[in-house]
């Protein structure tokens, strides 16, 4: 059976989906150990993220063991994770 979704890292607070899901799906992901289930409150479309846990306004987006970004305001475990509630620290150019 093919994963719904995969986590990178043990330390990440999203996952990214491996095919469009709905908005209620339960989601599992694991990884060396750690298993992490999510009932999704948003649809999220294909090769995007959804929060595995609360993530706090200006708390870091953790993916790939690292922070790709800032929450710019509270996002839910089981929230889509995009650029309507994130802030990318990557490529800025003014840090």
């Amino acid at each position: 059976m093919k994963p719904k979704a995969i986590l990178i890292d043990t330390s990440d607070n999203v996952a990214t989906a491996f095919q469009d899901l709905k908005a209620g799906d339960s989601v599992t992901v694991s990884l060396e150990g750690k298993e992490v289930t999510t009932t999704l409150t948003q649809d999220i479309p294909f090769g995007h993220k959804f929060a595995l846990a609360d993530i706090a306004l200006n708390e870091p987006v953790l993916k790939y063991g690292e922070a790709i970004g800032l929450a710019i305001r509270d996002i839910n475990a089981g929230q889509h994770v995009h650029i309507h509630n994130m802030e990318s620290q990557k490529g800025r150019g003014d840090k």
